[in-house]
């Protein structure tokens, strides 16, 4: 009889997550498994919603964003009594293993779960706000980055038209990637972020200089986590006598066919996942650092701080002064 082994998608969204699943699937057969999905995430596993990971499945999700297996939080599995039930609905399949894709909070979820019952899983990490520690990468960044990008291009053409100032708010709660990353790839003159100290007197300076000297549009790029979107839209407004308008991209930053990258970083973490479980690993992330790929235990993944790339503070430190 073939072991189970049951993946499932947990947290908030991310393009890359559906490729993911879809490996696991496929690698998972390969090696002998007999793989199950989890609709619905922690609370999937607690409302019994298990089925076979059959080809047809997991087949044309390739090019899809968010996930097929949907994705829900369960205040639920912090209780013993739920985790006791979700560990006999895997426990009746003969479900062995897990697979979650998601990000840290979906990880220490399953960390308790190994406590309480012995069941081994595997992280693969997928957030578009790239704030998991140990790895440089997670599932959906690359994704949202170039949703981001092509609504900036769009707004930029308003701005020119229109010799405003744009003030776009992108997501990454209290991690400045997204933001710091879109600056530098669509030419931003402002970028916020809670990991960089701004000084708008500085800003005010060197906008009105460039001004002076020809400049029709400004484009400030600033991530959620600062809450500065109204403060400096009105900002620029009253100090630089600029009209400028606020853009808060919200959702639509989660969504969009994954690209090449995304969907390339799904397989390399999906056959990690697998093969990490099968040499007896018991709560590995998988992880990709200075263009290797490999895996870390949880405890080594969530309880450290996730810490920015230093070269890309230093390129975006001056955006902000």
């Amino acid at each position: 009889m073939k072991k189970g082994l049951a993946i499932f998608t947990s947290g908030g969204d991310a393009a890359g997550m559906n490729p993911a699943v879809k490996c696991v699937v496929e690698y998972a057969t390969k090696r002998g498994y007999e793989p199950w999905l989890v609709y619905d995430g922690l609370r999937g596993l607690i409302d019994d919603q298990f089925v076979r990971a059959e080809r047809d499945l997991v087949s044309g999700i390739l090019h899809r964003g968010g996930t097929i297996l949907r994705s829900a939080r369960s205040k639920r599995f912090f209780e013993l009594e739920h985790r006791q039930k979700a560990y006999e609905n895997l426990k009746k399949r003969g479900i062995e293993k897990l697979v979650v894709i998601g990000g840290d909070g979906s990880f220490r979820a399953l960390n308790q779960f190994y406590a309480d019952f012995g069941v081994p899983f595997a992280g693969i990490p997928a957030t578009i706000d790239n704030d998991i520690a140990g790895t440089d990468y997670c599932l959906g960044v690359d994704t949202a980055l170039n949703m981001i990008r092509q609504s900036v291009d769009s707004i930029r053409d308003t701005a020119t038209s229109f010799s405003r100032a744009f003030v776009i708010e992108v997501m990454g709660r209290h991690c400045g990637y997204l933001a710091m990353v879109s600056s530098l790839a669509c030419g931003a003159e402002i970028c916020l972020t809670p990991e960089l100290p701004y000084d708008l007197d500085s800003i005010g300076s060197r906008l009105q200089a460039d001004i002076a000297d020809g400049r029709r549009y400004v484009l400030a790029i600033v991530a959620e986590g600062t809450q500065m979107g109204d403060y400096l839209t009105r900002w620029i407004n009253d100090s630089i006598n600029m009209e400028a308008r606020l853009t808060v991209l919200g959702h639509v930053q989660r969504g969009g066919s994954p690209t090449v990258r995304d969907r390339l970083m799904a397989h390399k973490f999906a056959v990690g996942a697998i093969e990490a479980l099968e040499v007896g690993k018991t709560n590995a992330i998988m992880v990709y650092r200075d263009g290797d790929y490999g895996d870390l235990p949880i405890n080594e993944v969530c309880d450290s701080k996730y810490v920015l790339d230093p070269k890309l503070l230093s390129m975006c430190a001056d955006l902000s002064k």
